[in-house]
């Protein structure tokens, strides 16, 4: 299944979704301003890894904070606790998701 468009999903964050039965490829765009504080955290009963397209952030995992830019990586398992501060204007992440995100498709 392909999302043909990006979706605005808060302001200035855009959405694409790809996946088939048991992976989920979804490309996040942040339009904009860097982030004055991080997102709140969460956490999912998913596998997820993070490419970094375009940009800087630091990515939040449990107690740990990472410093992430263009071409960097990072894995989150299942159910850790996670979050991200964008640094930079016009952040890309690509995020890859094992199941699938079921709640993603609603």
């Amino acid at each position: 299944m392909n999302s043909p468009i990006f979706t605005e999903i808060a302001p200035g964050i855009f959405r694409k979704i790809t996946h088939l039965n048991d992976l989920m490829v979804v490309v996040i765009d942040f339009k904009n301003p860097p982030m004055e504080k991080p997102d709140p955290f969460h956490s999912h009963p998913h596998e997820q890894i993070t490419y970094v397209a375009k940009g800087s952030l630091k990515f939040f995992i449990e107690n740990e904070e990472f410093l992430l830019k263009e071409g960097d990586t990072i894995a989150i398992p299942a159910g850790k606790n996670h979050t991200i501060q964008t640094l930079s204007q016009g952040v890309r992440l690509i995020d890859s998701f094992s199941p699938i995100r079921e709640d993603f498709l609603v």
